[in-house]
């Protein structure tokens, strides 16, 4: 248990920015799985839709904290080849 005042107030922030990261993370989850449920039904402009979506999702939650840059730039670009795929 903390302490001091100050490990006091770290503890009581970082159960509020674990609530939030956890939004964050949900919400972000949905919509990939919005884009892939797209995917799998074959329709392709419901699927870029829900990409268009998906994209700031994605690309805010690297910018949060909540992936990594570079996690959230490979998943943006491997479903986005995955619904210019589905147009050939």
């Amino acid at each position: 248990m903390a302490n001091t005042s100050s490990a006091k107030k770290a503890a009581r922030q970082m159960i509020r920015r674990t609530e939030i990261n956890k939004a964050r993370r949900s919400g972000m989850r949905t919509e990939v799985r919005r884009v892939e449920e797209a995917i799998a039904s074959g329709d392709q402009s419901a699927a870029q839709a829900a990409f268009k979506s998906a994209q700031p999702v994605l690309v805010r939650a690297a910018q949060k904290g909540v992936i990594v840059k570079g996690n959230a730039s490979r998943k943006v670009s491997r479903l986005n080849a995955r619904i210019k795929a589905m147009g050939k």
